[in-house]
């Protein structure tokens, strides 16, 4: 990347900031490589003009000057290891050499934005004392496999992401089944639920997420699940020998790849949409209808659009009832009706929270010692509950918290299924809000080619049947690429396609 008059770059992959007169070499959070970085413009506030001091993300060496060294005297990472810490909130007592200036952080949540924290802090501050609070009693897991391991593709020991082992190595107490009970801010204090409280330096928040049950009556009945556990998973595991017939509420992405996972079980699934096509945010009709036409290869039936008015049953489920009067059997019912993110500890430690905890780009709070990262994390207004940006999240709270810093700038949002056995992606926005947007799309060869443009810029795109472009639609839309040229001949998705290559 070429030098300018810039004093940050975003990474296109992952959304981490660099502040500097020219990109990094390697992104890192994400590894990736310069040419994924474009100008950003970060808030004036938060961004002096230049530079003073750079800190080694491997080691913590502290590096005066207005460039970091080539390399680090002490560890021998590149530059690229090296983020400025001039940059920290003004209010946080991050010190001078900030990241061995605190002793203790306490991560609330071992999902994936929990876990990328962790390794983070470890990573630039190796003298931290961190706890891990896991609310769940398993080591932490891949939560993007659980279908996986529903449909039978993944076993349960891969689910693991580190041993029990690796915990210890790299000085992070894990507590498996721990849950906390309060926050308090003013004394810098968790309690839990075995009754002991855990003093902090540094908190951060990354509790996730749990499903959405709508106030549908019989949804307490045996036999009703929702997936969002492993634990989850082992109980409808149990049942699916015993249960031929099943029914999925919602047409989501979650519930899609569970209703196939299920059918690979061999189970008679059908899926119940109260919306006019599947996977509404993701897909617009007619790629929802190939996606369709898929399903019912796989044995599962769609009912759209159907609102669901009870569950049936005495203890145990036996049947949906609809809005207009049908009952379908089912032995087991799996609710997949979105999620809510987990914010009764901040409101009640008295934290900002709209939809989510409210963040800056530093993943900082309204309260400066502490953090949120991943699907409890509200930035610029926007949730996005999906792995990567939340392990992306948890990777930059985790430099921000060991004194570096670091700003995440968002991603665009981005979908793909996983066990459903068909290629389809979505990314950015897929419909048109008004007359300035352009829309390109073309079928051709049992695949699906839609192409949302506006002001000369590609700002969303689907691709079902054949992915095969998806890196570069991802690409071209994260870097705003010009596409007016492409534009002034009336291009159809070939074309697209072509132009995406080159």
């Amino acid at each position: 990347m070429a030098a300018g008059t810039y004093n940050s770059w975003i990474c296109l992959v992952c959304g981490y900031v660099h502040q500097g007169a020219t990109a990094p070499d390697y992104c890192s959070v994400c590894g990736a490589p310069a040419d994924d970085f474009q100008p950003h413009a970060a808030p004036a506030s938060q961004v002096p003009a230049v530079p003073t001091r750079w800190i080694c993300l491997i080691c913590g060496y502290m590096h005066d000057g207005s460039n970091p060294p080539e390399t680090c005297p002490l560890c021998g990472a590149g530059s690229e290891q090296f983020t400025s810490d001039d940059y920290g909130d003004p209010t946080a007592s991050t010190g001078n050499a900030s990241a061995m200036s605190f002793q203790h952080v306490v991560i609330v949540g071992a999902g994936i934005a929990g876990l990328s924290a962790a390794e983070s802090i470890h990573s630039a501050a190796p003298a931290a004392r961190i706890t891990l609070i896991n609310g769940e009693p398993d080591l932490p897991y891949y939560r993007l496999n659980l279908t996986r391991y529903l449909a039978g593709e993944v076993s349960r020991e891969a689910l693991i992401i580190h041993p029990a082992a690796w915990y210890e190595d790299h000085k992070i107490d894990l507590r498996n089944g721990a849950r906390v009970t309060a926050i308090s801010t003013s004394s810098k204090r968790v309690d839990l639920t075995d009754g002991t409280s855990l003093s902090y330096d540094r908190l951060v928040l990354a509790m996730g997420a749990h499903p959405f049950i709508p106030p549908i009556n019989g949804s307490d009945l045996d036999g009703v699940f929702c997936l969002r556990t492993l634990a989850d998973a082992d109980a409808i595991l149990s049942r699916t020998t015993a249960m031929p017939a099943c029914v999925v509420i919602g047409g989501g992405v979650l519930g899609l790849e569970a209703a196939a996972a299920l059918a690979k079980r061999g189970l008679c699934v059908k899926v119940l949409e109260t919306f006019d096509w599947l996977m509404p945010r993701q897909l617009n009709r007619r790629a929802s209808e190939i996606l369709e036409k898929h399903l019912a290869t796989l044995g599962i039936e769609v009912c759209k659009p159907v609102l669901t008015r009870a569950l049936l049953g005495n203890r145990h489920v036996s049947g949906v009832e609809l809005s207009d009067g049908r009952v379908i059997p089912a032995g087991l019912v799996l609710i997949a009706a979105g999620v809510r993110p987990e914010t009764h500890l901040a409101r009640k430690a008295g934290l900002t929270v709209n939809a989510g905890i409210v963040a800056d780009d530093s993943l900082r709070t309204s309260t400066s010692d502490v953090f949120a990262a991943g699907d409890v994390a509200e930035h610029n207004g926007a949730l996005y509950g999906i792995w990567a940006p939340a392990q992306f999240q948890g990777a930059i709270a985790g430099l921000n918290v060991s004194g570096s810093f670091a700003l995440f700038g968002g991603v665009p949002r981005s979908n793909t299924l996983k066990v459903l056995g068909i290629s389809m992606t979505s990314i950015g926005r897929i419909e048109p809000e008004d007359g300035s947007y352009r829309l390109v799309e073309q079928e051709k060869d049992h695949a699906c080619y839609h192409f949302l443009f506006r002001e000369g810029k590609l700002v969303g795109g689907i691709l079902a049947g054949d992915t095969s472009a998806a890196a570069h639609l991802k690409h071209a839309i994260e870097s705003k690429r010009d596409c007016s040229g492409l534009l002034a001949h009336d291009p159809t998705a070939d074309d697209v396609l072509e132009f995406l290559a080159q």
